[in-house]
């Protein structure tokens, strides 16, 4: 009834206990999981977890904070990966100026090229941004057909818009549900519902009653209902719709 768009399966915080927390989201209406790559060790992880569940798949990229580190042997390894049945989008990539304000040059290099593969095979992107709204949107904005997810959003509604226009969707994890999430919650309500996905980012930003323990994608089913609160719709409507949303970005076929 949900997919979870953007989960990290591939952490070492699941390690112990990997089944166990896929088998918990199955028995609260999550009935697809998309595990996100944001390195070498994490993309290679992410794929092996889809060749052990028919209703997982992976993504594989570089994450801002990595660019520094990426080669040109990455990339060709990062193509090849993108070839795998089960791997159905580009990233994590993006901007980040939070955590790197040292690299900026090379963050812009390492997105461009993600943007340019995924244009290439018409897959995806799964795209960071922290503290850096402007600069993605001036790197967006150079390309046409454009697809993809600005991943747990946190900006503003006038930028959100800005993103669509540009032809990507907006997802929203554990911070629409905060009680001083007033930025998400205003993106809740104003994205169209046909751009609208949810996501936890398992291990992380875990929703309320649960803020500050370790998430998992079980509990994405308390975004979508305060989502549906937020729009005045019902859960059921709201996880169906959203669902329906992911199948057709990630061209994956319903119950696969």
């Amino acid at each position: 009834m949900l997919v979870d768009t953007h989960v990290h399966l591939n952490s070492h915080k699941f390690k112990d206990n990997l089944d166990e927390v896929i088998q918990r989201a199955r028995k609260n209406d999550v009935e697809a999981m998309i595990v996100v790559g944001y390195d070498k060790e994490t993309n290679q992880k992410a794929i092996e977890i889809t060749e052990q569940y028919s209703f997982i798949f992976a993504t594989v990229g570089f994450h801002p904070t990595e660019a520094k580190n990426v080669t040109n042997n990455d990339f060709e390894l990062l193509s090849k990966q993108l070839e795998h049945k089960k791997v159905v989008g580009v990233g994590e990539c993006g901007l980040d100026f939070y955590w790197d304000k040292e690299n900026i040059e090379k963050q812009i290099e390492v997105f461009q090229r993600q943007i340019e593969l995924s244009l290439a095979i018409n897959k995806p992107l799964i795209i960071h941004m922290r503290d850096a709204s402007e600069a993605t949107y001036n790197v967006l904005s150079e390309y046409d057909r454009l697809k993809g997810i600005m991943h747990c959003y946190s900006g503003s509604p006038e930028m959100a818009e800005m993103f669509i226009k540009l032809g990507l969707h907006i997802s929203l994890g554990g911070p629409v549900t905060f009680h001083n999430g007033v930025k998400p919650k205003e993106v809740a309500v104003m994205v169209p519902i046909d751009r609208l996905l949810v996501e936890t980012d398992s291990p992380y930003l875990s929703p309320h009653p649960f803020r500050g323990k370790t998430n998992e994608p079980s509990r994405v089913k308390l975004i979508a209902e305060e989502i549906a609160r937020l729009r005045g719709m019902s859960y059921n409507e709201l996880a169906m719709k959203t669902t329906n949303n992911a199948y057709k970005l990630f061209n994956i076929k319903e119950n696969e």
